[in-house]
């Protein structure tokens, strides 16, 4: 990991409302929020490839400025962004599907509402080795902490999978285009953007 590779891969922050991790000028827009949610989902995964780098890192290098650079951002990532994506779908995508879907698709969406109750737990767990690498004496990850981001990392590969073949198709053929411009706007409002 050099310091030029570790910006490049990181989450782009620089251009993005209230300078949130993970969000920069994207292709699409607001006025389209599944895509949007597909595009968060990108840059879940482009996180999860830093993490797994930086691991690698620290097992070959140990803890150095880099390290603690990818540390930074992929804490960032999933302190700021992340949980405002499972919002948007806590809002906006799983009641429409359990109110109106069909008895296989609401089974799904209890499914989703229980791993973003999981992944929550599993980020408080996966972020402590993440936080003790910036300090000056951290020497690496703990078997305890590698543990904790196997788990988080491996959550969320189904989870993506099932929200993006299942829900979300099933969920835009549910909401008119108003309703639809409707999700935006508060996605939107939600980062601070216009």
């Amino acid at each position: 990991m050099t310091p030029a590779s570790v910006p490049a891969s990181a989450p782009a922050s620089a251009a993005a409302p209230r300078h949130l991790p993970g969000f920069s000028a994207p292709a699409v827009g607001f006025e389209q929020p599944f895509a949007m949610l597909e595009a968060c989902h990108e840059r879940v995964q482009r996180t999860l490839g830093l993490l797994g780098r930086l691991r690698e890192h620290v097992r070959r290098q140990g803890v150095d400025h880099d390290a603690r650079q990818a540390a930074r951002d992929v804490l960032r990532y999933f302190d700021i962004a992340a949980p405002l994506h499972h919002q948007d779908e806590e809002l906006h995508v799983f009641p429409l599907l359990l109110a109106q879907a069909t008895p296989e698709v609401r089974a799904l969406v209890t499914r989703l509402q229980q791993d973003h109750v999981a992944m929550t737990a599993d980020w408080a767990a996966a972020r402590a080795g993440l936080q003790a690498l910036l300090d000056e004496n951290a020497t690496g990850f703990t078997p305890q902490d590698e543990a904790a981001l196997d788990r988080f990392a491996r959550r969320y590969g189904a989870h993506i999978a099932a929200e993006e073949g299942v829900a979300y198709p099933a969920a835009a053929a549910l909401l008119p285009p108003a309703a639809l411009a409707a999700m935006g706007r508060e996605m939107a409002a939600r980062r601070g953007a216009a």
